[in-house]
């Protein structure tokens, strides 16, 4: 089962309702799932920290097919993406606004200020599986959905953050299963 909603950029790339691509749930298999903790354990946290180096490869890659610049990551952004997948994946929801409410482009702004710059923008694809998630799988989820495409070819991001989380037993949206969820936060300030 994977999941997408609609990709949010603050430039206004995309304001269309919320966007979700259903595909057809794998035989969840014994060796999947995770041990009773709620969160990933130490040997499954190398293999997310593995899996957020893919996903920047593979969209540095994608990007350089149609002639963008690669993106840097960014700390800060990989904080925020992170402190995001970690509570949609505590809470049990699956959205670009945070549980209280807020509004993404706000939160990211909290990791990611303007400082002096004179120009600033965020954007946010989010995706997630169960049981399992690949980068390859991300990226195709994503490319198939048209404004989550449009923040992949954005020429104005110059840094991401991004952080997959894997979740036992997710509640929620995520129906208990075991769940990966990635957040990738785009950012330009100039």
């Amino acid at each position: 089962m994977a999941h997408l909603p609609d990709c949010r950029n603050r430039a206004g790339v995309n304001r269309a309702r919320a966007l979700r691509v259903a595909l057809a749930l794998a035989a969840l298999a014994a060796t999947a799932l995770l041990a009773d903790s709620a969160l990933a354990t130490s040997r499954s946290e190398k293999s997310l920290s593995t899996l957020n180096h893919q996903v920047l490869a593979s969209l540095n890659r994608f990007r350089a097919a149609h002639g963008l610049v690669a993106l840097r990551e960014c700390g800060a952004l990989d904080r925020s993406a992170r402190q995001h997948s970690l509570e949609m994946g505590r809470l049990g929801y699956f959205g670009h606004s945070s549980a209280d409410g807020t509004v993404f482009w706000k939160r990211i702004r909290r990791y990611y200020p303007a400082l002096n710059a004179s120009y600033w923008s965020v954007g946010e694809n989010l995706v997630w599986r169960a049981p399992s998630l690949s980068s390859a799988k991300a990226m195709r989820l994503w490319i198939a959905s048209p404004p989550h495409l449009a923040n992949l070819l954005s020429k104005q991001w110059r840094q991401i953050g991004i952080s997959a989380v894997s979740v036992a037993r997710a509640p929620g949206v995520y129906g208990g299963l075991h769940a990966i969820i990635i957040t990738t936060d785009f950012g330009v300030r100039r």
